[in-house]
């Protein structure tokens, strides 16, 4: 940037990137001629042809390099507003790009600081108004659902009964569906500003973490969690935090998709320079043309478990968003209709 700084100090090159370019290649052109022109007049010795050939190539190349390193270090505005484009759009990280500059270059800097900062501004305008208005769509959610409630309390007839257990039902999917979508919009948040340095992160303190967050499920219909470390440890891009919590959502959903009395088996070891993770259960299954469905964001593919457990949609599809967004992979295969599924993760190690 001090090479384009110190020409934009110079009044006919201050508003014109090209004239630059231009300038820079000018003299890059002419000091070939001028050295030759000065070996030749002023060198007290006889010159040979040759002599002359020689040390004309040699400025030639000697220029050539000299102009080719001034024009790479005259792209640096380019590179920088570049550099700060990728940085917002892959770990929303807001960069301070000068902006004085009046060219081309400078106008270009000037547009994306302007660009990246009103995006920035939109987004967390979005987010506060879907946040407020999440709270506000839940008051209103509550207020048939405590009316429903308080008809269940009077002791009504089965007909009266069995409506106001609906309307309360349905209020729960509602209240279901608000707190995971500000759930989603949550961990897009933490998923796009996360960009963590590598760390080893300990598979047998994190298996604890996982087993009481899913123990409840696992009794409820008497399935067994088989969790098989191969590896004890890994040093992986992706925060402890984020990965239990998908580890958690692939294993609840192998539960909600299992039968009773069956197994759900984790599996975590190496293979190829990879570190792998599977989930697999002897549940319900899909077929192989749902695959792409399955991770979608409110997926129409959305179904009752097999003890008619609710699902949102949107499990799989941030297991997925934080995995990728770590540098990972996550996967899903199944045989076909009530042939289990198998869910694989897999990083580069």
């Amino acid at each position: 940037m001090k090479l384009y700084h110190n020409l934009s100090q110079i009044s006919f090159l201050k508003k014109s990137y090209a004239f630059k370019f231009l300038f820079v290649a000018f003299i890059g052109i002419h000091i070939p001629l001028i050295g030759i022109l000065f070996f030749v007049l002023f060198s007290s010795y006889n010159i040979s042809v040759a002599s002359i050939v020689i040390f004309a190539i040699i400025m030639t190349l000697l220029a050539t390099a000299v102009t080719l390193l001034v024009l790479n270090q005259l792209i640096m505005p380019i590179s920088i507003a570049s550099k700060s484009l990728d940085d917002y759009r892959n770990n929303r990280k807001l960069s301070v790009l000068p902006t004085e500059y009046t060219d081309e270059a400078g106008l270009l800097m000037c547009n994306i600081q302007e660009s990246i900062y009103e995006s920035e501004s939109f987004i967390n305008e979005k987010q506060d108004l879907i946040y407020m208005l999440s709270h506000d769509l839940k008051n209103f959610a509550g207020n048939p659902q405590g009316l429903a409630k308080l008809i269940l309390s009077e002791n009504p007839s089965e007909s009266v009964r069995h409506l106001a257990e609906l309307i309360c039902e349905s209020t729960n999917l509602q209240f279901r569906y608000i707190e995971n979508f500000i759930k989603l919009l949550k961990e897009q948040d933490q998923v796009a500003k996360l960009n963590p340095d590598a760390k080893t992160i300990v598979f047998t303190n994190i298996v604890p973490f996982i087993n009481e967050q899913v123990e409840q499920r696992l009794l409820d219909k008497n399935i067994t969690l088989n969790v098989s470390l191969d590896t004890s440890e890994a040093k992986l891009r992706i925060d402890e935090g984020l990965l239990v919590q998908v580890l958690v959502n692939l294993i609840s959903n192998a539960i909600k998709f299992s039968y009773f009395d069956s197994e759900v088996k984790v599996r975590i070891f190496s293979e190829d320079s990879k570190l792998k993770i599977s989930v697999a259960d002897k549940g319900i299954g899909f077929d192989k043309n749902q695959i792409e469905e399955l991770f979608k964001k409110f997926t129409k593919m959305s179904r009752l478990g097999t003890a008619n457990e609710l699902s949102t949609g949107i499990g799989l599809y941030l297991c997925k968003k934080i995995i990728e967004r770590h540098q990972g992979t996550l996967n899903a295969e199944s045989e076909g209709k009530n042939k289990g599924a198998e869910f694989k993760i897999e990083f580069e190690l």
